[in-house]
């Protein structure tokens, strides 16, 4: 991994709000459609996640082979309850990030680090007076949530994942967060399924388990 060229600015560091659940298996084309209802935009990448050593309240990653971010986890702000369709932890994260060069050219990560495979659907949303607007991208200094379905490829497994990422002023982002939920989950899952706590969990946490399994 290469540095920066000297002059490149380190994005500022931001808080946002957010939930996210990890299930294992193939992504079923009945859920990829219910998400599908909202306005979105897909995109395949990869990202590779720091793993060894386990660095208790930080998430390190190099998105897409151009830019170096770390997270710095700030505790719980509470539950995300929408009965009967979704409830798990709402976790407050810190993230800075600035440009770099890629790990390697090598199919394998290098030691301590985890590649992971990703296709994703990204809706945006954004907190107006009028409440939440679906397919609208928060401006700077504007509240709003991103909410992303993703297919995660590590190792030779294949897992699923519903998150949701709320950022802009402080005192706004549970508001962002919550509406953008309301709005969401006003349809059920298919079949009914119901996210859990059991499965609710950053992609730094469910690495560390992983590792830790093998």
């Amino acid at each position: 991994m290469t540095a920066a060229p000297s002059g490149s600015s380190v994005t500022e560091g931001h808080r946002t709000l957010e939930v996210r659940w990890l299930l294992p298996g193939q992504l079923d084309a009945a859920v990829a459609g219910w998400f599908g209802r909202f306005p979105g935009e897909t995109e395949s990448r990869e990202d590779s996640y720091l793993v060894n050593p386990v660095l208790c309240g930080l998430s390190v990653k190099v998105r897409a082979g151009r830019s170096f971010e770390m997270k710095i986890y700030h505790g719980t702000a509470g539950m995300l309850d929408v009965p009967g369709r979704a409830h798990g932890r709402i976790q407050s994260w810190q993230k800075w990030s600035f440009p770099v060069g890629p790990l390697g050219q090598d199919s394998d990560a290098p030691s301590g680090w985890t590649r992971i495979r990703k296709r994703r659907r990204l809706s945006r949303f954004r907190l107006a007076s009028e409440g939440i607007a679906a397919g609208v991208p928060r401006r700077a200094g504007e509240p709003g949530c991103t909410v992303e379905l993703t297919e995660v490829r590590v190792r030779d497994e294949t897992w699923w994942s519903l998150a949701f990422e709320a950022a802009g002023p402080a005192d706004l982002l549970l508001g962002a967060l919550e509406g953008t939920a309301a709005l969401i989950f006003a349809q059920a899952l298919p079949g009914g399924a119901e996210l859990g706590p059991g499965d609710c969990r950053s992609y730094a946490e469910w690495l560390s388990c992983n590792t830790c399994r093998r």
